[in-house]
C-alpha cells in the first residue's frame, strides 16, 4: 500500500472523529494536518480530499450508509464512522484507488482505532457499499 496515503487516512480518521463532535470548516481540520508529527510523510493533497470530501458530503455519504446499516449514522461509533465516511467517498471519489484497497484500509483502522470488534462491522457495510459503488470492478 502507499505508506503516504496510509498515513493520510489515519490522520484524516483522527481529524473526523474530532468534527464528528466539534464540527467545523474543513479548512480547520488542514491545521490537524499541519501540527501532525507524522505530517512530512503523509499525502497532504489526499488528506484534503479526504476531509473536504467528507465535510462537504457527509448528508449525502449518511443518506448511503442508511441504506446498507441496521442503525442510524448518529448511533455508529464516532471511529467506525468515520472510517465508513472515508471509505465511501473513496469507493466514489477515487476511482484510481480499487476497491478491495479501500476496503482493507477501512478496516484497519476501524481496528487499529476502533472497538473491540467494530471492524467487522466495518467491513460488511464497505462489502455492500462497494459491490453498489464499483459494480464493475466485481
Amino acid at each position: 500500500a502507499n505508506s503516504a496515503r496510509v498515513l493520510a487516512r489515519k490522520l484524516a480518521l483522527q481529524s473526523l472523529y474530532g468534527w464528528q463532535l466539534n464540527p467545523c470548516p474543513w479548512q480547520d481540520l488542514m491545521l490537524d494536518f499541519d501540527r501532525a508529527e507524522e505530517a512530512p510523510r503523509a499525502d497532504r493533497l489526499f488528506f484534503e480530499s479526504l476531509v473536504r470530501g467528507v465535510t462537504e458530503h457527509q448528508e449525502a455519504l449518511d443518506a448511503r450508509l442508511v441504506e446498507w446499516c441496521d442503525r442510524p449514522p448518529a448511533q455508529l461509533d464516532p471511529v467506525e464512522h468515520a472510517a465508513l465516511l472515508i471509505g465511501l467517498h473513496e469507493l466514489s471519489s477515487h476511482p484510481e484507488v480499487p476497491f478491495r484497497v479501500v476496503i482493507s484500509e477501512a478496516v484497519s483502522l476501524a481496528r487499529r482505532f476502533g472497538a473491540t470488534d467494530g471492524h467487522k462491522f466495518v467491513n460488511a457495510i464497505m462489502d455492500k457499499a462497494a459491490r453498489s459503488l464499483r459494480p464493475h470492478e466485481h
